[in-house]
């Protein structure tokens, strides 16, 4: 027998390249490196799109619960629109083809001759009266008005010249007449003191000694004031006022038109029934001129001085309007034939 030689020796492995270890990753192929980096980008991605879903449902919720500022005249629709709107009682024509836009956050002056229809048209647009023809658009959508509480669920106040307070009633009293909150049964006495203090306190009503204060004992400036302040304190979002200033004297006069504007600068929408045209030229941002039971004209107060307004409150034109510089536009509403 021959004995192996010294190479028939060597392990059958010798010569060749180890094979690799399973457990140890060798180099990596460079498509399948390239792929692993586009899956890993691809994960990156969708996270990120993730976060920005995420980050922009933050922000609608944010813009949600921001509070609303009323925006310039013509960028929304208004508050109230009066498309048509005409009003009859037995032969007697009191309104006709009334087209007429409330804006939101603005004082609009309604004003006329007695007889012009003033009257008829809030009591129509505070649910006393139903209109007879046209329309009624509160915030874009038609509704029908057939009593004051339709028009107050709507967030429509109105207040008198008589102001509808009982003098026997403390403000308290008066400002929730009606609405008084009830807890375990009983009249919830701190919380109507808290929220009538707070809202006369909103409107910067300073000049009543006490909110405990009988209404009987009030001037005729603070009654006013107490009737302004129980229609905020039920969120009226448009608040009606007939002749506010009549038969007040100067510093009480002052009291009011301040408070006008302090409901304006809340962002609720004013119309103001009067016929003192200082007045209106005070606190005013848009008037409209009844006559006859037709509204003759419309616009922005700066359109309107004292003597164009007299001329359209007795024959229904004014040169002076004319020559007028224009003031803001103001968009009449659709089919409107009365405005000029």
């Amino acid at each position: 027998m021959t004995n192996p030689s010294a190479d028939d020796a060597r392990p059958a492995t010798a010569g060749r390249a180890p094979d690799p270890d399973p457990a140890r990753p060798g180099p990596a192929d460079p498509a399948e490196a390239a792929a692993i980096q586009a899956e890993v980008a691809a994960a990156q991605a969708e996270t990120a799109a993730v976060d920005a879903e995420a980050a922009a449902g933050q922000a609608e919720a944010a813009f949600a619960e921001a509070p609303v500022t009323p925006a310039a005249n013509g960028d929304q629709p208004p508050l109230l629109r009066l498309v048509g709107v005409g009003k009859n009682f037995g032969p007697v024509r009191a309104l006709t083809d009334i087209n007429l836009d409330i804006p939101i956050g603005q004082v609009t002056a309604l004003v006329g001759d007695n007889g012009a229809g003033k009257s008829t048209l809030i009591k129509t647009i505070a649910g006393i009266w139903t209109q007879d023809s046209g329309e009624i658009l509160w915030e874009g959508k038609p509704v029908r008005l057939h009593s004051p509480k339709d028009a107050a669920d709507l967030g429509i106040a109105t207040v008198y010249q008589d102001l509808a307070l009982a003098d026997n009633l403390d403000i308290v009293q008066n400002m929730c007449l009606g609405r008084e909150p009830v807890r375990h049964w009983v009249l919830d006495e701190t919380r109507m003191e808290k929220e009538a203090k707070r809202t006369l306190a909103d409107l910067s009503v300073v000049t009543v000694r006490s909110v405990r204060q009988p209404v009987g004992s009030l001037s005729g400036g603070q009654r006013q004031a107490v009737a302004v302040a129980r229609a905020v304190l039920r969120e009226a979002k448009l608040v009606i006022l007939d002749e506010p200033t009549a038969a007040l004297g100067v510093t009480q006069t002052r009291v009011v038109l301040d408070l006008i504007r302090r409901l304006r600068d809340q962002g609720i929408a004013v119309i103001v029934i009067s016929h003192n045209l200082n007045d209106v030229q005070a606190v005013a941002d848009r008037v409209a001129v009844l006559r006859l039971g037709q509204l003759v004209s419309v616009g922005p107060l700066a359109q309107y001085d004292a003597q164009s307004i007299v001329e359209l409150m007795t024959t229904g034109t004014s040169r002076r309007l004319a020559a007028a510089p224009a003031g803001p536009p103001s968009a009449p509403p659709p089919g409107s034939s009365s405005e000029h």
